[in-house]
C-alpha cells in the first residue's frame, strides 16, 4: 500500500510544474520538528513534510505521512535545489519575482481579512438563528411508509384484495405472492419514502391514502400491478448538521458581499474600457426613503 501511494504521488509531484501549486503557508514547528534530511547545509523538517501534504489534494491528505515521506521528501529537496540556484541567479531581486511575490502577499491579505471577518459573524449561534428561519421557509419532506404486493396481472392483484378483505395477512401473502424479491423478505415492507422516490402511479396511490389504508383497486405501473398498504405518514425536516455548510456558504457569501460593498462606497472606483476609454458611470440605484 505504501509503494502504491508513494508512486501515485511522486507522479503527481513530478508532473505539475512548481509555479502551478499554490503556497501553503507552514504551521508552527513543534519540539518533535525533527530533520528529516538537509540540502548542503540547509534543513528539511518533519513541518515542511506536513506543510507539503496540506497543499496535495484531498485524497493525499488523509494518508498517514510515513507512506509518503520518501516522495516529498524528494520533491522538496529539488525545491531547496531549485532555491538555491536562483538565488545564486540572483532572481530574489528580479522585476518579474517581485512582482508575483506582491500579488501573493496581496492574496493572503484579502483571505486573512475575510476569514477575520467571517469568524466574528459566522459561528455557531448565528447558524442556529438562521436555520431557525430555514426551518420556517422549509417544513420538511412529506413520506410515507407503505408495503406492496406486486404481480403479473390485475386478476392476480384482485384475488389478492379478495383474500386481504377476508382476514389474510399482509405480510404473508407478500412473501407467497409477491414477485418483487425485495418483498418477499420484508413482508412487502418498503420503508419510508418521498413522493418523487416512487414511480408516479404508485407514488400518487400512496400518498393519496391514509395510515392503515389498503388500496381499493390493483395500481398498474411499469412493474405489474400491486396491492398497496400504508402503514404510517411522517414530515421529515432537514437536521442542523445536514444543512449547516450549505448555510455557513450562503451567510458567507452575504456578508462578504455586503462588507465589499461597505468599501464601495467609501472609495473612489474609476473603470475604463480595454481601449483605455472611461466607461460611463454606472446608474444610481433608486433611493429609498425609510419610513417614519
Amino acid at each position: 500500500m505504501r509503494a502504491i501511494f508513494g508512486a501515485a504521488l511522486a507522479l503527481l509531484v513530478t508532473a505539475a510544474p512548481l509555479a502551478a501549486q499554490t503556497p501553503v503557508l507552514p504551521g508552527p514547528a513543534g519540539a518533535d520538528d525533527t530533520i528529516v534530511a538537509r540540502v548542503d547545509g540547509q534543513p528539511i523538517r518533519r513541518s515542511d513534510v506536513l506543510t507539503f501534504q496540506r497543499s496535495l489534494p484531498a485524497q493525499f491528505q488523509q494518508v498517514p505521512i510515513e507512506a509518503l515521506l520518501e516522495p516529498i521528501v524528494e520533491r522538496l529537496v529539488s525545491q531547496k535545489l531549485l532555491v538555491a540556484d536562483g538565488r545564486k541567479k540572483n532572481l530574489q531581486t528580479d522585476a518579474e519575482v517581485r512582482q508575483r511575490l506582491t500579488q501573493f502577499e496581496d492574496r493572503v491579505i484579502q483571505e486573512v481579512l475575510l476569514n477575520r471577518v467571517l469568524a466574528d459573524k459566522v459561528n455557531d449561534a448565528a447558524l442556529r438563528t438562521r436555520y431557525a428561519a430555514y426551518q420556517k421557509e422549509n417544513p420538511g419532506k412529506e413520506e410515507v411508509r407503505a408495503s406492496h404486493i406486486l404481480v403479473n396481472s390485475e386478476a392476480q392483484a384482485k384475488e389478492i384484495l379478495a383474500s386481504l378483505k377476508g382476514g389474510a395477512d399482509f405480510g404473508k401473502l407478500a412473501s407467497e405472492k409477491s414477485i418483487d424479491p425485495a418483498g418477499k423478505s420484508s413482508g412487502g415492507d418498503l420503508g419510508y419514502f418521498g413522493k418523487d422516490e416512487m414511480v408516479p402511479e404508485f407514488a400518487e396511490a400512496a400518498f393519496g391514502m391514509k395510515p392503515g389504508d389498503t388500496s381499493a383497486a390493483p395500481v398498474k405501473t411499469q412493474f405489474g400491478w400491486h396491492v398497496i398498504r400504508v402503514a404510517d405518514r411522517r414530515t421529515v425536516a432537514e437536521s442542523f448538521e445536514e444543512v449547516r455548510e450549505r448555510l455557513s456558504s450562503e451567510m458567507s457569501q452575504e456578508i462578504m458581499q455586503s462588507y465589499v460593498e461597505g468599501l464601495r462606497k467609501t472609495a473612489k472606483v474609476e473603470l475604463f474600457g480595454l481601449d483605455g476609454k472611461p466607461l460611463p458611470a454606472a446608474p444610481a440605484g433608486p433611493t429609498i426613503t425609510p419610513a417614519k
